[in-house]
């Protein structure tokens, strides 16, 4: 494989900041307690993590941030220790929550940062409250990601399930180790372990509706009404988000632009935390 790009030392140094500087707390929204760390200092960017991750898997790309702009990442409702009634959670009532910790911290009019399922929060908020934002990046974002026919039948009965992710390890890891493990190939081994062990975290039901929650979304009729300058990060071997998917919002935004890691999968803030955080650091400047 040669050198690796991000290495583990890289890692550990981002986690051991992490632990050491970024403020942790609980805001009750209301609908569920939400879970959030405030790491550094500067203008606020607010990050909304992907289906089956969590805040904290962005603390390289954070940790790169952090000496310019206050970093915001909280965990979305998985309605197994935060009190959410997930089954009940309507799309709406994310954005919900979006903007609800963006009142409890005060944040004035920050930016957002959506990767993956939380590219649909961060557009619908931006053209719901077309003045609360002031830039917004959409790391593998879509408006819409229909389900195949496998994929819906199994997020119905899947969603039934108990435990985590991370309770089936041996056998996702042999689905991920197929799926996953060719696009963290210039990473360390150890940055490939932090993502199954934030992605083993999810609860199968939380992610199971979330799932079933995309396949009723399409927020293509709102994206001409999104004035917000957006920008997007794909990778050129995303397996998860197709690129007609990206290519849609683009086509459908009115100021977008559009950066491509390569090689690169669905996942930049394991793989590239350096290139995506600066392309962020000079898309906010």
């Amino acid at each position: 494989m040669g050198t690796p790009t991000v290495t583990a030392d890289d890692l550990r140094a981002a986690l051991a900041a992490y632990r050491s500087e970024a403020a942790l707390d609980t805001l009750d929204t209301g609908r569920y307690r939400m879970r959030y760390a405030v790491w550094g200092s500067g203008p606020p960017l607010v990050i909304v993590h992907g289906m089956a991750d969590v805040g904290r898997s962005f603390a390289m790309v954070m940790h790169r941030l952090a000496d310019r702009f206050t970093c915001v990442s909280y965990e979305l409702a998985d309605g197994l220790r935060d009190g959410a009634a997930l089954g009940r959670y309507r799309h709406a009532d994310h954005v919900a929550d979006l903007l609800a910790l963006t009142d409890h911290l005060r944040l004035g009019r920050p930016a957002v940062l959506g990767s993956s399922f939380g590219s649909t929060v961060a557009l619908a908020a931006l053209a719901a409250a077309p003045d609360r934002f002031a830039r917004a990046v959409l790391q593998g974002g879509f408006a819409r990601r229909p389900l195949g026919r496998v994929e819906f039948r199994l997020a119905q009965l899947a969603r039934f399930w108990p435990g985590h992710f991370g309770t089936w390890a041996a056998l996702r890891r042999r689905v991920l180790d197929r799926l996953d493990r060719p696009a963290f190939a210039t990473a360390a081994p150890e940055v490939y372990e932090f993502f199954l062990a934030n992605s083993g975290r999810t609860p199968i039901r939380t992610a199971c509706l979330r799932a079933l929650t995309l396949a009723r979304l399409d927020l293509r009729p709102l994206l001409p009404s999104i004035r917000t300058p957006v920008l997007m990060i794909g990778g050129d071997r995303d397996a998860i988000v197709p690129r007609w998917c990206e290519r849609e919002v683009e086509e459908g935004l009115p100021d977008v632009r559009r950066v491509e890691f390569s090689p690169c999968g669905h996942y930049p803030q394991y793989t590239h935390p350096g290139p995506m955080a600066d392309a962020i650091r000079a898309f906010l400047a």
